[in-house]
C-alpha cells in the first residue's frame, strides 16, 4: 500500500513553555491530521511559531504569553513549515521522508509531477523522483541510495494528494478547537493564516500559488 502523509519536522522543545506539548518521536517528524492529541497539536504549534520568528529577530525578549507566541506568527509574511510529504511503501516497508529545506508550505508541488515536471524534494536527506513512462520512482535518498526505490503509478499522484489535503483540512479544525482554549482571541484568524501559508484549501486541480 503507498500512504502520502503530511508531515511536520519536530524537535525536543524543552524549554517551550507557552502551552504544553508532545515528547517528540523517534524520527522527529509528526504526521499530520485530525486526530492529533492536544498535546500534539501544541508541538505542531510550538514548532510554527518557534520556525517563524526570524521576522522578528529584533524582538529582544521572548513572548510574554501564548498570544504574543501566536501573534509573531500572524504577522511573518509567508509560514515556514519545516516538513513537507512523507511517502510510504507499506508492502516494502520503504520510508521516504521530505528532505531538509523542502516546507510543507510547497507541498503541493508534487503536482507538478503530472505535468512531466520534477519537483525539487529538498536534500539532507535527497529524495529524488524520476518519470518512467506512467511511473514515478522515488529514490528516498539519491546521495546515499539503499535498496529499491519507491514506485508511484502517475495516475495515483492527484488521489494521493488528495488523501494529503483531506488530511491537512483536518488538522486545520483542530488547531482551531487548539486555539480557542489557548488563544481564542486569535482563533479566525490563526486559521485564516495557515490555510492561506499553506495553500490548504483551494482545489488541487487549481494549483496555482
Amino acid at each position: 500500500m503507498l500512504i502520502m502523509d503530511a508531515v511536520l519536522e519536530t524537535y525536543n522543545p524543552t524549554e517551550f513553555t507557552p502551552w504544553p506539548v508532545a515528547d517528540p518521536t523517534t524520527d522527529h517528524l509528526l504526521a499530520l491530521s485530525g486526530r492529533l492529541s492536544p498535546r500534539e497539536i501544541g508541538t505542531a504549534m510550538a514548532v510554527l511559531t518557534s520556525y517563524n520568528k526570524s521576522d522578528h529577530k529584533a524582538q529582544a525578549r521572548d513572548p510574554e504569553d501564548s498570544a504574543e507566541q501566536v501573534s509573531m506568527l500572524l504577522t511573518t509574511d509567508q509560514v515556514i513549515a519545516p516538513g513537507g510529504i512523507r511517502v510510504r511503501d507499506t508492502s516494502t516497508g520503504t520510508i521516504a521522508p521530505p528532505g531538509c529545506c523542502f516546507g510543507l508550505e510547497n507541498w503541493r508541488n508534487w503536482m507538478d509531477l503530472m505535468n512531466g515536471r520534477i519537483p525539487w524534494l529538498g536534500h539532507d536527506p535527497t529524495p529524488r523522483a524520476e518519470l518512467a513512462g506512467e511511473t514515478v520512482r522515488l529514490c528516498p535518498d539519491s546521495e546515499h541510495p539503499v535498496g529499491l526505490p519507491i514506485e508511484l503509478p502517475l495516475a495515483r499522484i492527484p488521489e494521493l494528494l488528495s488523501s494529503v489535503q483531506t488530511q491537512l483540512i483536518a488538522f486545520l479544525t483542530a488547531i482551531g478547537e487548539w486555539a480557542t482554549r489557548y488563544t481564542p482571541l486569535l482563533t479566525d484568524a490563526l486559521v485564516a493564516k495557515l490555510e492561506k501559508d499553506l495553500a490548504i484549501k483551494s482545489p488541487l486541480w487549481n494549483n496555482r500559488r
